[in-house]
């Protein structure tokens, strides 16, 4: 018996990176998976973006771990179609133990006085009200399977810090931990555990690309992702410039299983340290 047998897990932005490991982690130990992702192109957003492909390929690893799979496209800023997939996934599955809020994206990388209004509310449409929207569909679901359940929310180290020219990606993963801290509260009635993530930089499409090196290395015109690993490790205690995706889905199956069955509203660094290390005077 795996740790998640019987438990049904919904997941934002699976179709690739971070959310395709949270759903084969969890279905591994045997979850079923609800999930979903815009799996197509954002404005502002320069790097390749997730595909139909990418979903479909999501499916095939789950179901190759023999677990139940439902997926649907959507965008996370579209409450009612999410709430319409997730509904639909819900009753062909029977039920929601899990949520992992996962879906996010990186923009312009600038000083926070440069970003142009579209950068702004991009970032906080999809990495924070995204993220709003996703807890706003699951929770009745959540409460009404009966006491427990477990909600995980990525963020980011850049939610327990800030990071120079991402002031918009900083200040919605913070969100996110208020968002999260709340819901724990609101929802300890039900003894629904609430709680955030929050990696340092995870080697996926998201970093790596030019644009996202330049948060490391503003000093380059354009910088590949090899120019910034030696910025990347800098900034971690161990000299170590990434994690893997399987280091944060690892950390999800802990908070998703009843092994955290009395930790809620923590905010869980995955961060090489990164959280805590001292720069020096």
């Amino acid at each position: 018996m795996g740790r998640m047998e019987g438990k049904v897990a919904f997941i934002t932005g699976a179709a690739r990176g971070q959310g395709r490991a949270h759903a084969i982690r969890l279905a591994g130990e045997g979850a079923d998976i609800i999930a979903t992702d815009l799996a197509g192109p954002v404005d502002t957003v320069s790097y390749e973006p997730a595909t139909p492909e990418d979903l479909a390929e999501t499916v095939r690893a789950v179901e190759e771990l023999d677990r139940r799979i439902v997926s649907f496209t959507a965008d996370v800023r579209d409450f009612d179609s999410l709430k319409a997939g997730l509904d639909q996934g819900v009753a062909e599955l029977g039920g929601l133990d899990v949520l992992v809020g996962n879906a996010g994206i990186i923009n312009s990388v600038l000083p926070s006085w440069e970003l142009d209004e579209a950068n702004w509310q991009t970032m906080i449409d999809i990495n924070l009200s995204g993220v709003w929207h996703a807890t706003k569909a699951a929770v009745p679901h959540l409460i009404e399977r009966g006491p427990g359940g477990s909600v995980i929310l990525i963020s980011s180290t850049a939610g327990l810090r800030g990071i120079p020219n991402i002031a918009h990606y900083n200040a919605a993963k913070h969100g996110v931990l208020g968002l999260a801290r709340t819901l724990a509260n609101e929802l300890s009635p039900h003894r629904i555990r609430v709680n955030s993530v929050h990696p340092t930089n995870v080697r996926t499409t998201m970093i790596d690309n030019p644009s996202s090196a330049k948060i490391y290395r503003p000093d380059l015109e354009s910088p590949t992702f090899e120019d910034s690993l030696d910025a990347l490790a800098n900034i971690n205690m161990w000299d170590v410039p990434y994690l893997d995706v399987d280091d944060v889905a690892n950390a999800v199956l802990f908070l998703a299983c009843e092994e955290s069955r009395y930790i809620t509203g923590i905010a869980l660094p995955v961060d090489l340290g990164m959280s805590m290390k001292y720069s020096g005077a």
